[in-house]
């Protein structure tokens, strides 16, 4: 198979969603593949401003498409993750009229994302589905504190003030206080613009 016809990997697909999230929503924090025990592992979620959570699902074929369909949290989908959700393939594989109530798509061709369908503003996380993804954030956060043992995630997040001791009072170039970068997940957003890359 040549180069141009190669089928696209799900690997690509997953960072081309990742990549999205970031430029596209803005999403601020974004995780991609994690396990939990909740069950749902999504391919990528994001969270921007508010805490409203954005959910891509990535599937290659529409074999992949059909299965997700009879996942449990996808038969009750107030159980699943996600304030607006997503689905991401290859261009042609999911036809805008199967998508599920309130569901958006992505489709991937010729290394570009065009949103095809986007999904309302509507909220679609239930407290059931918050409280999954608090579990998701924590069991990733609890990842990073043993890669960073014998530190706390605490200590490791104080850094920066280490770098000012060592810089003689002052942040080293470059680097921002806390108080400078800001957090965009405690700001109301201004304006919610989605546009194609």
């Amino acid at each position: 198979m040549s180069r141009s016809t190669a089928p696209v990997q799900h690997a690509v697909l997953v960072r081309k969603a990742v990549e999205w999230l970031r430029r596209n929503y803005r999403c601020g924090i974004i995780l991609s593949e994690q396990y939990c025990a909740t069950g749902e592992v999504p391919d990528a979620i994001g969270w921007k401003g508010q805490s409203r959570s954005v959910v891509v699902e990535c599937k290659m074929s529409r074999a992949d498409f059909l299965a997700d369909a009879r996942k449990e949290f996808r038969l009750h989908p107030e159980l699943g993750l996600g304030s607006e959700r997503l689905y991401m393939a290859p261009a042609g594989v999911i036809s805008p009229n199967e998508l599920p109530p309130s569901w958006g798509l992505l489709e991937y061709s010729r290394k570009v994302v065009r949103l095809v369908v986007k999904p309302p503003r509507r909220d679609l996380r239930t407290p059931a589905g918050m409280m999954k993804e608090m579990n998701l954030l924590l069991a990733s956060l609890r990842r990073v504190e043993v890669r960073i043992e014998p530190q706390s995630i605490t200590d490791f997040l104080k850094w920066k003030n280490r770098m000012v001791e060592y810089n003689g009072g002052s942040l080293p170039e470059g680097l921002l206080s806390e108080a400078a970068e800001g957090n965009p997940h405690l700001t109301l957003e201004v304006t919610d613009a989605v546009t194609e890359c």
